[in-house]
């Protein structure tokens, strides 16, 4: 929108005092290449044209209609800050996490940062086939040398200091040619030091030619399956894997019927799967169907990874429980001119930066349309962060600059300094505030 409209005034509102929403609280801490997207933000921040304001959260501390006032034009992009529940017996037993509060917990979500996760057991099941599933693979095994040098939360690599957790299944409902994680991270996984990748070749058998004329990504990712299946490794690998003190594992075309409990009732001990078949559908999906066999799988640690969820925010907007998305059209929310959003709360919770990035320009090419047509009236002025301020001021609430920010960054790459770390995340709010004198 600043690019390409030289008068346009743009308010970012967060309601964390800290700003980058999943870049900081979702991105892996052993992937900062993906963090670079940060660079592009804080320079669009920096601009005349744009302000931050952190510490505020729309539909409590102001409403949209508010926000409408103030404002020719609001977009959502508030993301998808729910998870999917698996709706199964004994789902909220102790041990039981969704990967969505795990993650949060080991990359400072303030919210998650007491969850003080149970790693004293050997085996944790994952459920689910996507990137988030493999990410909690690696850091559940990652050596603890390679985390140090991250900028995971201390307190979560203390707890891995101490976690006892030496095997990972990650299990879906469908099979090999369904996985939804990508071949970046699968390779990682299978180069994992420490970590020997165990695939059943029974799985992989006769799919060369189910995948040939599969689409390349998901030909190579195929490929790299089978072959760690079926290929022999050579005499040094075998040395490497055989010496490999943990180990993960795939596994397919099970779905999880029920949440086993420990004697006294509290804890998990395991989860009956049903095993399934596949029925492939039109236009090459393919679903999960029972088979009427079941087994268990013992595990200590349950983390479930079955998909985000979003929110509705406010009730002056539109919302689809069922699709969790704000019906819209290239962005514009259905019925409410003025109104747009982007991202996960606009299509749903897939794809990754580039996909969102690429989401959210789409968008605004239909504010500035709107602009072009007349659809947004520019003849009234609206007062922008005027208006809301005195607002936000009237209920107590002390909006947090992007300058506020930047001292918050500076403490905590001083603080990961002193630890040989990119930096050492704040996780209390708080501490956050009291730092910049709020």
């Amino acid at each position: 929108l600043l690019q390409h409209h030289g008068g346009a005034q743009v308010d970012i509102y967060e309601k964390l005092p800290v700003p980058f929403g999943l870049v900081r609280f979702g991105v892996a801490p052993d992937h900062p290449e993906v963090k670079n997207v940060i660079n592009a933000f804080t320079q669009t921040a920096r601009s005349e044209r744009c302000a931050y304001y952190g510490n505020v959260t729309v539909g409590r501390d102001v409403t949209v209609t508010e926000l409408q006032q103030a404002y020719h034009a609001v977009v959502l992009s508030y993301g998808a800050e729910d998870n999917r529940v698996l709706g199964i017996p004994g789902e909220n037993l102790s041990g039981v996490y969704s990967a969505r509060e795990f993650v949060g917990w080991y990359n400072g979500l303030p919210e998650n940062r007491d969850l003080k996760p149970d790693l004293s057991c050997e085996t944790a099941l994952i459920l689910g086939h996507g990137n988030v599933a493999l990410d909690i693979a690696r850091i559940l095994l990652s050596p603890l040398c390679l985390l140090r040098k991250t900028d995971i939360t201390d307190g979560s690599l203390a707890a891995l200091a101490c976690s006892k957790v030496k095997r990972v299944w990650l299990v879906g409902r469908r099979g090999p040619l369904q996985v939804a994680f990508t071949i970046k991270e699968l390779r990682e996984m299978i180069n994992l030091p420490g970590a020997r990748p165990v695939l059943d070749p029974a799985d992989f058998t006769g799919l060369e030619n189910a995948v040939k004329d599969a689409p390349r990504p998901r030909k190579r990712l195929t490929e790299l399956m089978i072959k760690t299946a079926l290929e022999k490794p050579g005499e040094k690998m075998m040395e490497v894997q055989a010496a490999a003190p943990r180990e993960w594992g795939l596994k397919f075309q099970r779905s999880p019927q029920e949440v086993l409990p420990t004697a006294d009732g509290r804890r998990v001990r395991g989860v009956r799967m049903a095993l399934t078949r596949l029925e492939v559908r039109a236009g090459d999906s393919a679903k999960a169907v029972p088979t009427g066999d079941v087994e268990e799988l013992e595990c200590g640690l349950v983390l479930s990874s079955i998909g985000y969820r979003s929110l509705p925010l406010d009730p002056a907007v539109p919302f689809d429980t069922q699709r969790g998305v704000i019906p819209n059209s290239s962005g514009r929310v259905e019925g409410v001119p003025g109104l747009y959003c982007s991202g996960w709360v606009k299509r749903g919770p897939t794809g990754v930066i580039i996909t969102t990035m690429n989401d959210s320009f789409d968008t605004a090419q239909s504010v500035l349309e709107d602009l072009q047509v007349g659809v947004l009236d520019l003849s009234t002025s609206r007062e922008g962060f005027g208006a809301v301020e005195s607002i936000l001021h009237s209920r107590g609430v002390r909006p947090v600059s992007f300058s506020d920010w930047e001292k918050i960054d500076a403490a905590e790459v001083a603080r990961g300094k002193a630890a040989g770390k990119p930096r050492e995340k704040i996780v209390d709010p708080q501490e956050m505030l009291r730092l910049i004198g709020h």
